[in-house]
């Protein structure tokens, strides 16, 4: 039975032409296990039937719990957005299951340790352009056929490019958005619509690990960020 809140199967066969898909409007979450990606996801499961994608099983499944609580529904898609196969077959069943996506928020993002560019991780270098540069690049071309031309993707700039020790994670961002701008240009007459929004200083993990010794009183909670940041839409 479709809808229901469960693992999403990899091997799953796709569905026979012949049984209707659901009505209700999909929202696909990547990075949807903590964060801002969690608070969207439960954001929206009043009005919309929730994929949510990201690597942390346990995590997934505690957004699942929040999003039932509250009367949602939730297909849970465990995996890593840099695995090329998946993310294909994900988004082609997807396809098979419910034909469309009415929004797609991007947050998964590789968050590397702060380092002075001259001794940036090389491994730390590799996962921050694989994630946060080559994986979206890749699910723009798998997800904009879903989108079609009246769906809306969402990017959030957190724009540290240029800033000491973010090296690695301000210049893979800044890459990332610049190619959800090349994108929004070059859909503005003909769908998607694509947003790059910018979230104010949020109560998160990745964060705490940028700015440890900050006041987190005086951050904002990703949930009611969320809240906002949909209500611009």
């Amino acid at each position: 039975m479709l809808g229901i809140s469960r693992p999403f199967p990899l091997d799953a066969a796709p569905l026979s032409p012949h049984i209707p898909v659901m009505t209700q409007k999909i929202a696909l979450i990547t990075g949807a296990s903590r964060g801002l990606g969690a608070a969207l996801a439960e954001a929206l499961c009043q009005t919309h039937h929730i994929v949510a994608v990201a690597r942390t099983t346990g995590a997934l499944e505690e957004v699942d719990d929040r999003i039932q609580a509250a009367g949602g529904q939730a297909t849970l898609a465990p995996m890593d957005i840099t695995n090329a196969d998946a993310m294909a077959q994900l988004c082609r069943s997807v396809y098979d299951r419910w034909g469309t996506v009415d929004i797609w928020a991007h947050t998964a993002i590789h968050a590397a340790p702060l380092s002075p560019a001259q001794f940036i991780d090389a491994k730390d270098w590799e996962k921050s352009v694989d994630c946060n540069v080559t994986a979206t690049g890749r699910l723009i071309t798998y997800v904009a056929p879903l989108l079609g031309e009246t769906g809306t993707a969402l990017f959030f700039d957190d724009p540290r490019g240029g800033e000491k020790f973010f090296g690695a994670y301000g210049a893979t961002k800044a890459a990332q958005i610049a190619l959800a701008r090349s994108w929004a240009a070059e859909s503005e007459k003909t769908g998607p619509k694509v947003r790059v929004l910018e979230p104010r200083p949020l109560a998160t993990a990745n964060r705490a690990r940028f700015f440890p010794g900050e006041d987190r009183s005086a951050l904002i909670h990703p949930k009611d960020e969320a809240e906002r940041l949909l209500g611009l839409l």
